[in-house]
């Protein structure tokens, strides 16, 4: 049970990326007051959590309605993973994290305008709750065996995005202490770690599909 724990936490984790949402936040609430910036944090994580939850509980009878099997969705997902994990270690999740990030500053910069509320997008969707996060919710939780399992897992997504609320909230003092070249090279070993564990995704999928265990 602590493997699976462990197992899911590690995979959410580096797949939400609560270090590197930090900076992307601090960026995109630079000028906000420091209420304010707090509010947006806890908000823009409830907003996550109820998104993310909400496919781990209805994901697997989706599928199902739309006629795709788990089999099938855990190679697709693995991909998906796959090609997120290699932007990681080539650094063009962050660079696309980022140039988001900047464009909304200029937006406002030039409007003249206060700094808008970014809870909901793009730090809740596609920032926390993305394609990747979806798609990773539903895989381990079609991967689990009866309740307990399914609550383990929900309690390591639990986990992550209490740290990624945790590191929104500190975003400032986290940045200083990082540094860019400290958290790319995180970045690039967490990356890594990702494509092991997409990759296998892929081969759990294809034994099932094919019965080869």
């Amino acid at each position: 049970m602590i493997a699976l724990f462990l197992s899911a936490f590690v995979t959410l984790f580096v797949v939400i990326d609560p270090p590197g949402c930090a900076p992307i936040f601090a960026g995109l609430t630079r000028d906000a007051p420091a209420a304010q910036r707090r509010s947006m944090a806890i908000r823009s994580t409830l907003i996550a959590t109820v998104l993310l939850f909400l496919f781990a509980l209805v994901g697997e009878k989706l599928l199902d309605t739309l006629g795709i099997s788990l089999d099938a969705f855990r190679i697709a997902g693995g991909i998906m993973l796959f090609l997120i994990a290699l932007e990681m270690v080539f650094e063009k999740r962050t660079e696309r994290r980022e140039g988001r990030a900047d464009e909304i500053s200029r937006k406002a910069a030039e409007e003249r305008r206060p700094i808008e509320d970014i809870s909901v997008f793009p730090m809740a969707i596609p920032m926390i709750a993305g394609p990747g996060s979806i798609a990773t919710v539903m895989l381990l939780v079609s991967r689990s065996n009866g309740i307990e399992q399914t609550i383990l897992v929900l309690g390591a997504l639990l986990a992550v995005l209490a740290l990624t609320m945790a590191a929104l909230l500190a975003a400032g003092p986290i940045m200083r202490v990082l540094g860019p070249k400290l958290e790319a090279m995180i970045t690039r070993v967490l990356g890594v770690l990702l494509a092991a564990l997409a990759a296998q995704f892929v081969i759990d999928g294809i034994s099932a599909a094919f019965g080869l265990r």
